[in-house]
């Protein structure tokens, strides 16, 4: 199965509103930003509401081959299809920040090439999913304290104490 259209951010305005908030996790390489998504867009029928979505910016500055791009671009998207449950509600924005040594590698398919991206990418989104899970922890913990509200027993009134004598 390929990665789908509801799993991309596709408009400037969807890049721009997570852009606009810090970084939650650098790498060496790599920055990637995150996102509570409030509502859900008017996804396509493959998507399910609230599922995670990943923009991913690799610009020639940083990476000046085709091949290395692409490669970049492939293995985000499919380390973020492997998290995605996980991440579900949240928009991310993985944005390549310097160039890779080329002393590293010597082509622009390496092997070593391939080994680097996939351990920043695993750094990069293990701090998402912890992210995502204290959100989901916060938030249950608030919504249980409202829940959970006892009102007190009328046929026990609390102790009276005398008026202290002053």
């Amino acid at each position: 199965m390929g990665f789908p259209k509801a799993a991309r951010l596709l408009k400037t305005d969807e890049f721009s509103s997570v852009f606009s908030l810090r970084p939650l996790r650098r790498s060496a390489h790599f920055v990637l930003y995150m996102r509570w998504r409030e509502t859900a867009p008017a996804a396509p029928v493959d998507a399910m509401p609230h599922e995670g979505r990943i923009g991913i910016v690799v610009g020639k500055k940083h990476a000046p081959r085709a091949v290395t791009r692409n490669l970049i671009k492939r293995q985000a998207r499919e380390m973020f299809r492997q998290r995605r449950a996980a991440l579900a509600g949240w928009d991310f924005v993985l944005r390549l920040t310097r160039r890779f040594d080329k002393g590293t590698y010597t082509a622009a398919a390496a092997p070593v090439l391939n080994t680097l991206c996939q351990a920043e990418f695993a750094q990069l989104f293990d701090a998402a999913e912890k992210a995502a899970r204290k959100r989901r922890t916060a938030d249950a913990k608030t919504e249980g304290s409202e829940s959970y509200t006892v009102a007190p027993d009328p046929g026990h009134a609390p102790p009276t104490r005398p008026p202290r004598p002053d």
